[in-house]
């Protein structure tokens, strides 16, 4: 398959795209949501010196988020979109 074809099958219009990315986000805190309360919990009460004294929860964070928030998993979602849609217009 050309990345011509593969580009047109895979095109949703910006609002779907923005939902998607929405959901995404979404499902990826909900994953990483134990990361999350402990870099939380290592921020609180602290400005400047989060940066250096949570480095290590902020680290595992993007890490656990970005399995779940990748162009790969957005490509995936947006194919199952479309074929979703596919499958509402065979049914009409």
């Amino acid at each position: 398959m050309g990345y011509l074809q593969e580009a047109r099958e895979n095109h949703v219009k910006k609002k779907v795209e923005e939902a998607l990315r929405s959901k995404m986000k979404q499902k990826a805190l909900k994953e990483c949501d134990v990361l999350c309360s402990k870099y939380a919990e290592c921020a609180r009460g602290r400005t400047f010196s989060v940066v250096w004294t949570c480095r290590k929860q902020a680290k595992e964070l993007n890490n656990c988020l970005h399995q779940f928030t990748n162009d790969a998993i957005l490509e995936d979602m947006k194919k199952a979109y479309m074929d979703g849609q596919e499958s509402k217009e065979k049914n009409k």
